[in-house]
């Protein structure tokens, strides 16, 4: 095989949109940059970190919640859906970041939470306070059990344990439950009540005033229950992502409220961007990116796939059927602050390194957008969180603790300032404590090295950038996924370009073409080495 080419730089064509071919930074505030010294990231150490992202060569940044919230859920509990938790800020120096992202070519996507909000919520204490019956109550799902001892029904929280709880425990008078499918801090809003729509349009309206290029909608497919409330038909836990209990998702009318968000979002030039957290099977998941609903719906049947390239080929030859009957690609991902990092995924200590190395690599060689959660990018492993540290409440109610993937990023190799994490003279500890040797990975010593983990990704963007402005990838590409002998997986992107990625325990030869860029050099020419990825252009 020939050396890497070099590829001419010419401009998208115009009917190609910037979220089709864009890669999307996941940033979780509170472990990014700490600007003040309080142990908790902020809008502040973000805002003086941007030049690293945009370094990175990204396209945009998604931020988890910062919006008020008493904090249970890591802000998935939501007060007030239209302002900046003191935690986290002011709104001035929100302000300042989008200014500062957008001077830097970065577009700013924000988490809307629409399925929930906190119980802290002046909606919800109102309800709490006009009781059972009352209008404000109907913005909720509140219910009054025949058997007051009981629940309405047999659904299941997320985080373990019913998903119902009294209103007013102990009261004679006042015997209604109220939903919460995560934690009983976080009651369901009721889209039945249209209403509940109307409120949401505002919370939209506000953030696009502002110049948010789009926002990341949480749960997206569970704001409607079946109607009437019946029971689920299996009485298991709901970690799976609600996927056991039918009745609690994917109900037919959440798809007008996408539809309606959609026209809200196009009355604004550019047209803001719409991303589910659609956690289906793809043909039900990609019904949500149909051309009058969302833009993007994550490929969670990708998401948590394993070192398998069989599963890999079957889910994602899936995922292209249902691109091919709704027509929006997929949009990949293989880490969020919600699940295990793919370094230990794949198998932990060297090993996983590189296997997370080369899947990074293949999912920046596929079709269609993709995002890339902080620390990918430095090759992290989950941390052992220690027991008495562990503050998601997923692990105090369910036993599952999201915590290892969410522990602050090391930005020096020198432990002070929590390796660099604070940006000012920290006056407390790490939210979550930082492992020993964590250093060893810090992005100060990355960016010394042209064969870390970090490197390798600004390549793998930069290189991505010049094959779509010199259309060698295209909006329309697909993917034809196979196995060839040596368990070695392709997908064919088009007629002229390849992703292949190693995962079997000897060198698997590579079909006829040249290699622009590999994810560890190649040892021999024309073969690919285990734990090894590369992308491929015919001949």
């Amino acid at each position: 095989m020939s050396a890497v080419p070099a590829v001419e730089e010419t401009a998208l064509t115009p009917d190609v949109q910037w979220w089709q071919s864009a890669v999307i930074y996941q940033v979780y505030p509170r472990s990014f940059a700490d600007g003040d010294g309080d142990g908790v990231g902020d809008l502040a150490g973000l805002t003086a970190r941007l030049p690293y992202i945009a370094a990175l060569g990204v396209d945009g940044i998604w931020m988890t919640p910062f919006q008020p919230s008493p904090q249970v859920d890591q802000g998935y509990d939501v007060s007030d859906y239209c302002g900046v938790d003191p935690l986290f800020g002011t709104m001035e120096q929100f302000d300042t970041l989008l200014a500062e992202a957008h001077a830097r070519g970065l577009r700013v996507l924000l988490d809307v939470v629409p399925n929930h909000c906190s119980s802290a919520h002046p909606l919800f204490q109102a309800a709490l306070a006009a009781g059972p019956g009352s209008p404000e109550r109907d913005m909720f799902h509140f219910v009054e059990s025949p058997d007051a001892d009981l629940p309405p029904n047999n659904w299941q929280s997320v985080f373990g344990g019913r998903a119902w709880s009294r209103a007013s425990p102990g009261s004679a008078t006042d015997t209604d439950w109220y939903l919460h499918l995560f934690s009983p801090e976080q009651p369901d809003w009721n889209w039945r009540n249209p209403a509940v729509g109307e409120y949401f349009d505002g919370v939209l309206r506000f953030w696009f005033d502002k110049g948010v290029d789009g926002l990341r909608i949480d749960v997206a497919h569970a704001l409607f229950k079946a109607d009437g409330l019946p029971d689920s038909p299996s009485e298991g836990g709901v970690v799976d992502g609600l996927r056991s209990n039918p009745q609690v998702s994917d109900q037919e009318e959440v798809h007008e409220v996408y539809r309606r968000w959609r026209t809200l979002a196009e009355k604004y030039e550019p047209h803001r961007l719409l991303v589910g957290e659609v956690n289906l099977e793809p043909a039900r998941a990609a019904r949500y990116t149909r051309a009058d609903e969302m833009q993007q719906a994550f490929a969670f049947a990708f998401v948590k796939l394993g070192w398998d390239p069989a599963a890999w080929a079957a889910v994602g030859n899936e995922l292209e059927a249902a691109r091919q009957l709704h027509g929006a690609t997929p949009t990949w991902a293989l880490e969020n602050h919600d699940i295990v990092r793919s370094v230990t995924r794949f198998g932990g200590g060297d090993v996983g390194a590189l296997r997370a190395r080369a899947a990074l690599v293949a999912l920046l060689g596929l079709p269609g957008p993709a995002y890339i959660y902080q620390g990918q990018e430095l090759g992290l492993p989950e941390v052992n969180v220690p027991l008495e540290s562990r503050v998601d409440p997923m692990w105090a109610r369910g036993g599952v603790c999201r915590d290892g993937a969410r522990v602050p990023l090391p930005w020096t190799a020198d432990a002070g300032l929590s390796h660099g994490f604070s940006v000012a003279d920290p006056v407390a500890e790490p939210w979550l404590p930082v492992p020993e040797g964590w250093g060893a990975h810090a992005i100060e010593l990355q960016r010394q090295d042209p064969e870390s983990s970090l490197a390798l990704v600004a390549r793998a963007l930069e290189l991505r950038r010049k094959l779509w402005k010199n259309e060698v990838f295209g909006p329309d590409d697909g993917g034809t996924w196979r196995v060839e002998p040596g368990n070695l997986l392709v997908c064919e992107r088009s007629a002229e370009f390849f992703v292949a990625v190693a995962m079997g325990t000897e060198p698997a030869r590579l079909p006829a073409g040249t290699v622009l860029l590999s994810a560890a050099p190649l040892e021999e020419d024309g073969w690919l080495q285990p734990n090894n990825a590369a992308w491929v252009l015919r001949s």
